[in-house]
């Protein structure tokens, strides 16, 4: 199932006081960005928190839930106590690496258009 979109634009309201803080929908489901890094997702209408070393110092008894087969376990937050979302993304953040820099496009090569005249004229 995937996220509504009130439930999306919930989150982001409560995370409006957060400079740099970003979506990006994704397979039904939505990426977010704090200061351009990846530090939670919602999934299925859950804000759920990269579960880094400083998540789980700051919240040891979770709960912790899998956003999608396959996937690392994530910390459900609690989006309503903005303070606390303040401090559990800054310390994710501080974290999680930078994304890789983007590799700037190879220029298309154009083929030559074949002369009309022959060749050692």
């Amino acid at each position: 199932m995937a996220s509504s979109k009130e439930y999306v634009s919930f989150v982001m309201e409560q995370l409006d006081h957060l400079d740099g803080i970003r979506n990006r929908a994704m397979m039904g489901e939505y990426v977010v960005y704090y200061k351009d890094k990846v530090v939670a997702g919602i999934y299925d209408d859950r804000f759920l928190v990269k579960a880094t070393e400083s998540a789980r110092e700051l919240f040891p008894d979770g709960p912790f839930e899998i956003p999608y087969e396959g996937a690392r376990e994530m910390l459900l937050a609690d989006i309503e106590d903005r303070e606390q979302m303040k401090t559990l993304l800054d310390a994710v953040w501080e974290e999680v690496p930078a994304p890789k820099p983007k590799k700037p496009k190879k220029a298309r090569k154009t083929p030559q258009k074949a002369s009309s005249e022959p060749a050692g004229k």
